[in-house]
């Protein structure tokens, strides 16, 4: 599933969760800016939109709404991402707007999120700058997070597989961990369960016998 077929289906999903103001304030706030950031960014990092939430509502110390542009769960850990453009930001045509928006931004750290603004200017010049940054920033968590989700034999399997110009077999995890058949197509297909692997169909006898990796950002931070 490419970008765009990918988008629109995460999209329609958290739409077809929302009523009243949380699903309008998704049709008006997803614009331009979030979905260059999404096609520039994330898709090249991530490959996927998982726990990645739109315009996330949280109420304010003065117990008013706001909307956060995007909000990543990684885990115990949360990011609040939030695309800016120069003008809104940055000129002080409204003080009290803007002085709002840093307070803002401390109460959500009390909240325990962590805050990423993200430059308009540069997704559009060079969105390769925020890419690196990106994943500077999210790899300890995300290896934090491989840690508690993934065994020490599924680990040991991503690594291997990395190494592997090809897909891989059953019979190359009984070469090199010295396991029996049975226990190295249990690991593959518990990769498979969480996306981490692809199983590969045999087109003359329909059976698996190999599984490809599931591009994403921790194969080079994580694994």
């Amino acid at each position: 599933m490419g970008f765009e077929d990918a988008h629109q289906y995460w999209l329609n999903s958290h739409l077809r969760r929302r009523t009243g103001e949380r699903r309008s304030r998704l049709q008006r706030g997803h614009g331009h800016g979030e979905r260059l950031f999404l096609k520039r960014v994330w898709w090249p990092l991530f490959g996927n939109f998982e726990h990645l939430h739109p315009e996330y509502e949280i109420v304010d110390w003065r117990g008013r709404p706001y909307f956060i542009d995007f909000v990543w769960s990684c885990g115990s850990f949360r990011f609040a991402l939030e695309i800016k453009g120069y003008g809104p930001h940055v000129q002080n045509t409204d003080r009290i707007r803007y002085r709002r928006e840093l307070n803002r931004e401390i109460y959500l750290q009390s909240l325990g999120y962590r805050i990423v603004s993200i430059p308009y200017d540069e997704l559009e010049e060079n969105a390769d700058v925020t890419i690196f940054l990106l994943r500077s920033l999210f790899a300890p968590y995300l290896s934090a997070q491989a840690e508690s989700e993934h065994t020490f034999m599924e680990r040991e399997v991503m690594r291997l597989a990395m190494r592997q110009t090809k897909s891989i077999r059953p019979i190359d995890l009984v070469r090199e961990f010295e396991i029996n058949k049975r226990t190295a197509v249990k690991v593959l297909q518990q990769l498979c369960d969480k996306g981490k692997l692809r199983p590969l169909v045999s087109g003359e006898s329909g059976r698996v016998t190999r599984y490809e990796r599931v591009q994403s950002l921790a194969d080079d931070t994580v694994w």
